[in-house]
C-alpha cells in the first residue's frame, strides 16, 4: 500500500481545486475576458520585467500577489477597474506621479487603472524596484528583538 502524501501551495487553494499560483493568475487572466483582463496580464509582463525574481502568490481568496523579501503589490480586479495596491507604497517616492488611490494612509498606495488609461511603462517598473529595493533594506537591516528575561540596550 502506498503512503498518501499531500503537497503543501501555500496560498494556492481556490474553491475548485489547487494550482500554482501562476495557474492561477492565468485563469484569472482568461476568465476576464476583456479590458481588465489585458491589462492585469499587462501588469504582470511589467512587473516581471523588473523584477525576473519576484514570486507570484494567490492570497485573500483570489487576488494575485507579487513578493520579493515581502509584498510588493496586489493585482486586483473590479467592474471598472485594476488596482495595484502597494503594501509599502507610502514609504516610496514616486516622482511621476504614479499613485491614485489610497493616498490617504500611512502605508499603502494604489495605482488604479481604468479602461483606456496609459500606462508609463518605465516609470511603473521603477516604482516596482522601488519597493523590492525597499524590501530587502527592510530584511537585512532588522534588529534582533530582545526575548523574554534578556536585556535591553537601554539597560546598564
Amino acid at each position: 500500500m502506498k503512503k498518501a502524501t499531500t503537497k503543501k501551495t501555500s496560498g494556492a487553494n481556490d474553491s475548485k481545486g489547487t494550482g500554482s499560483p501562476s495557474r492561477l493568475i492565468d485563469a484569472r487572466i482568461a476568465q476576464l475576458g476583456d479590458w481588465r483582463g489585458e491589462t492585469l496580464g499587462r501588469i504582470r509582463a511589467l512587473i516581471k520585467q523588473a523584477d525576473p525574481d519576484v514570486v507570484e502568490e494567490w492570497k485573500w481568496r483570489g487576488v494575485p500577489v507579487w513578493s520579493h523579501a515581502g509584498i510588493i503589490c496586489t493585482g486586483e480586479t473590479y467592474k471598472d477597474v485594476v488596482k495595484m495596491t502597494f503594501a509599502k507604497g507610502a514609504s516610496l517616492e514616486d516622482p511621476s506621479g504614479l499613485f491614485n488611490a489610497s493616498l490617504e494612509g500611512n502605508t499603502r498606495r494604489a495605482i488604479d487603472i481604468r479602461e483606456g488609461d496609459w500606462i508609463d511603462e518605465e516609470a511603473l517598473k521603477a516604482l516596482i524596484r522601488a519597493a523590492v529595493a525597499l524590501n530587502m533594506s527592510r530584511t537585512t537591516t532588522r534588529p534582533a528583538r530582545a526575548g523574554k528575561g534578556s536585556k535591553s540596550a537601554r539597560e546598564p
